[in-house]
């Protein structure tokens, strides 16, 4: 920009500014400066494709045309420079590109990750910068991501991660015109530094124990070997398709999701004493007082009951894994609690979508809800030293203990180190 030029936007942007009006858009300030280095960059760009190498062929100049395009700074035409053999390419502004290489494009994904429908999105930015962008080119822009998506639930895992979590939401999806319910499959883990991570997420028809053995081997070959402590709800046949899998580890199901199934077998004039005698069983100090709790409880409601009694009893095994542990650990794991706050977190952004056009719309948004959501873990779960020993003495040389220190001594990421301890 000449001396001349940068006068004049300075004096046309402070007009504008000091007048109330908006420095973008058509008549802003900013859209004629980029347009006149857009221009220029362009016609540099021509002088250095017509080299000697293609002068030598006879090309040269034809004439120029002119394109439409949208930025952050508004919309405006720009003047292309053409050659006779239509071999230029320019970097700057691609043939058919309509769009600038600004952050309009990362504002308008940005905006998409957060929930906002693209009618919405469109608003905004004709508001912020007096720019139309229709649907079309909006799920253009969105659909961007999509490698990075597929990128992204193929990438490598480590191979041990110390506590799992595996449960579904549920989704409306239209396939050929009609809409269907459809399950998405989260996988939460924490590794064993403490943080943490999501380690999938798949899409399909219904939940049931067979895809989640899909899952658990998609997992595997990925690179995770091993778990100790996977925690799930009561799905049927999830423990064993867990075990096929990954046959060491340590499988809790949720507490939660048994005493839910249970009330509903219970009579609601009978709920509110059955939940007491109930808390004497989950809420034990160890699992021999748990085990004798849940005795006294046959002997009262067995009889009136018995499903539920038996559904305990059947499960118990998987449902008291977390009496070995103390307390802050029990917390963590007796409970799907973990992934379903992810859960919660996630829905506040897809929560106004009736239904997703397909199931790379859901994975696009999950996406991003989820890439917004980990940037806020960045600390290791609390009281992660204590719990990681702690599952180092029970299940020593699966997890690697290992004490990497500082020049000060201390350890910044958990309690990896050079030495076993």
């Amino acid at each position: 920009m000449t001396k001349e030029e940068q006068k004049e936007f300075e004096k046309k942007a402070l007009d504008q500014f000091m007048s109330g009006k908006s420095l973008f858009g058509k008549d802003g300030a900013f859209a004629p400066m980029l347009k006149n280095f857009i221009e220029k960059a362009l016609e540099a760009e021509m002088n250095d494709h017509l080299g000697t190498s293609e002068r030598s062929k006879g090309n040269k100049r034809n004439g120029k045309g002119k394109k439409t395009v949208k930025s952050g700074f508004g919309t405006f035409d720009i003047n292309t420079p053409q050659d006779r053999h239509s071999s230029f390419e320019p970097e700057l502004v691609k043939k058919r590109q309509t769009i600038l290489a600004d952050n309009l494009s990362d504002k308008i994904i940005g905006l998409y990750g957060l929930g906002m429908s693209y009618r919405d999105i469109s608003s905004h930015i004709k508001e912020m910068y007096d720019t139309d962008i229709s649907h079309t080119v909006l799920s253009q822009i969105t659909d961007r991501i999509i490698p990075d998506v597929k990128a992204w639930q193929n990438r490598s895992l480590e191979p041990l991660y110390c506590i799992v979590w595996l449960d579904a939401m549920h989704y409306k999806v239209k396939v050929d015109g009609k809409i269907t319910h459809k399950a998405l499959y989260n996988i939460l883990g924490i590794n064993k530094e403490g943080y943490k991570e999501v380690l999938g997420m798949y899409i399909s028809e219904s939940e049931g124990a067979n895809f989640w053995l899909q899952v658990l081997t998609d997992l595997n070959n990925r690179g995770l070997k091993d778990i100790l402590i996977a925690c799930t709800d009561n799905l049927k046949g999830f423990t064993d398709a867990i075990l096929s899998v990954f046959p060491k580890a340590q499988v809790q199901l949720c507490i939660v999701h048994q005493i839910r199934n249970s009330l509903k077998y219970i009579a609601s004039k009978d709920q509110k004493e059955f939940m007491r005698d109930l808390k004497l069983v989950y809420r034990a100090t160890n699992k021999e007082v748990a085990e004798d709790q849940l005795l006294d409880l046959e002997q009262k409601w067995g009889s009136k009951y018995p499903v539920v009694i038996e559904s305990w009893q059947r499960n118990w095994e998987q449902l008291s894994q977390y009496f070995q542990y103390t307390e802050h650990i029990r917390k963590i794991i007796y409970t799907t609690n973990t992934v379903e706050g992810f859960h919660r977190q996630v829905r506040k952004v897809t929560k106004t979508k009736g239904a997703f056009t397909n199931d790379m719309a859901l994975l696009k948004l999950v996406y991003l809800a989820t890439k917004n959501i980990e940037k806020k873990w960045t600390s290791p779960l609390h009281n992660w030293s204590l719990t990681v020993q702690q599952l180092y003495i029970k299940f020593g040389e699966r997890i690697p203990l290992i004490l990497n220190t500082n020049s000060s001594g201390a350890s910044p990421r958990g309690i990896e180190t050079t030495d076993r301890v």
